[in-house]
């Protein structure tokens, strides 16, 4: 507990330095719209979509998002709840929180885990998406910090883990078919 409140105080520095700009409403407002999208809305509605814009074939590209999403959720509540990290805004009263976070602890960004992995693997199927995933994965994980809700750790761990399950999930499912 001691190691991961001196990692805080480090942070903490770059987590004010974000969330400056979280001061500014339309900039606010901006994040948390961004922040609200990437809570799943935007990647479910771009999984109901690919079928309907590709054809059947594009099922198997959504499902496989689902999957990735699945294992994400699993290892994002798990490790929530076995590091109990503190959000920026508890660890410090210079942080402004003006959006309600989902849960009580930080790491990892599950926003950014999710936003990664399914990017990951749209973007091994359909690599056009890249002019609009990318950004908008970008801007998800920009907003977690900026809106001090995470530390920059939690959401470079997110990236990792994301990254990482989509490209265990290609090994998963060559494996099985």
């Amino acid at each position: 507990m001691k190691l991961l409140h001196q990692l805080n105080d480090r942070e903490i520095p770059l987590c004010l330095l974000f969330n400056r700009v979280n001061h500014l409403k339309p900039i606010s407002l901006f994040f948390a719209a961004i922040s609200r999208l990437g809570n799943g809305v935007f990647w479910s509605v771009l999984m109901l979509m690919l079928p309907l814009s590709y054809g059947w074939q594009a099922l198997q590209v959504s499902l496989h998002m689902a999957l990735v999403g699945l294992a994400a959720l699993l290892v994002y509540k798990w490790l929530k709840s076995s590091t109990e990290r503190v959000r920026p805004y508890s660890h410090s009263d210079n942080i402004l929180q003006n959006v309600a976070a989902l849960d009580q602890f930080s790491f990892p960004s599950g926003h950014t885990l999710h936003a990664v992995g399914f990017s990951w693997v749209l973007l091994s199927y359909y690599p056009a998406w890249f002019v609009l995933v990318v950004p908008f994965t970008i801007l998800v994980a920009l907003s977690r910090v900026v809106l001090g809700l995470h530390y920059p750790s939690d959401v470079l761990m997110g990236a990792f883990l994301g990254a990482g399950l989509a490209q265990g999930s290609f090994c998963l499912l060559s494996c099985l078919f």
